[in-house]
């Protein structure tokens, strides 16, 4: 897979809709009582949403491990599917942790991927009978793949136009913090570095404070973005603070050696950054 899905299953509103009405036509032309969608983490594999006609065999929410997970198999395969008559036999699933919970046999599943390209999940059917899949049903479920792939896409986007507008919030005069949050792509990185340094000139500010804790790395904003907009800021005149550095920014940072140039200082949190400015956090009561 070339990304991990970082913001979760709760921003998938479009998908979870399209699925839902989706499911009912899949389950009806391939004849399944169980039919449901996977979203892969970094090591496991959740179902973000089923329908199951009969008794619930997999539950919205379950998740497993990506290794003892069927979507690996679909995922890694040449073709990315999967097919069997029965899962309790095949010699690829039948000593599987996955074969034991489902207590299955008919099943077919597809790689999902989003219109970039990059490993989504996987959108699967089985049921409790024997079914001979055939070439027309694999061909019929990839179309529902690449229709569901802009459903994915339209919530991705959604998610990533909330997050366009980084919230610059003044702490006084002089002095003010930018949380980066989400995955930053180009077109934000490059709206990012325009606003920051506009507000840096009309504000007149001395030290930005740049929170990083909600940052999801990406190599090509990790590795260009964040130091030019550091470098641009210091041309500026403006003193500039990281905080927030996670272990997988402090891991990106060792292995790509990015900040050497700008040498920021980095600091554990807000109140740090702002004592060692020169101003102290006071609790009203």
């Amino acid at each position: 897979m070339s990304e991990e899905n970082h913001f979760g299953s709760e921003p998938y509103y479009s998908l979870k809709s399209a699925a839902q009405k989706i499911f009912e036509v899949i389950a009806q032309r391939l004849d399944v009582q169980t039919t449901y969608i996977t979203m892969k983490g970094e090591n496991s594999m959740t179902v973000l949403s089923s329908l199951n006609k009969q008794e619930e065999i997999v539950p919205e929410g379950f998740t497993i491990d990506y290794e003892e997970s069927h979507c690996r198999l679909i995922i890694n395969d040449q073709d990315h599917i999967l097919r069997t008559n029965n899962l309790m036999e095949d010699k690829l699933t039948r000593e599987m942790e996955a074969s034991a919970l489902l207590q299955v046999k008919g099943y077919l599943g597809v790689t999902l991927k989003d219109l970039k390209g990059n490993v989504f999940g996987t959108l699967c059917v089985m049921d409790k009978e024997e079914k001979n899949f055939n070439q027309e049903d694999i061909e019929f479920l990839q179309t529902i793949a690449s229709v569901l792939s802009h459903m994915i896409e339209l919530d991705q986007t959604h998610y990533n136009m909330g997050l366009m507008n980084a919230p610059i919030i003044p702490i006084t005069d002089g002095v003010s913090v930018l949380p980066i949050q989400g995955i930053v792509d180009a077109g934000r990185a490059e709206k990012l570095m325009g606003d920051v340094l506009r507000y840096g000139k009309e504000q007149d500010i001395d030290y930005f404070v740049l929170d990083l804790s909600g940052l999801v790395v990406r190599d090509q904003f990790f590795s260009e973005m964040l130091p030019k907009l550091i470098h641009a800021l210091q041309v500026m005149g403006i003193d500039t603070m990281l905080t927030g550095i996670t272990p997988e920014i402090a891991q990106k940072e060792i292995e790509a050696n990015v900040l050497t140039q700008t040498k920021p200082k980095t600091v554990p949190n807000l109140q740090t950054a702002l004592s060692t400015i020169g101003f102290k956090l006071v609790e009203s009561h």
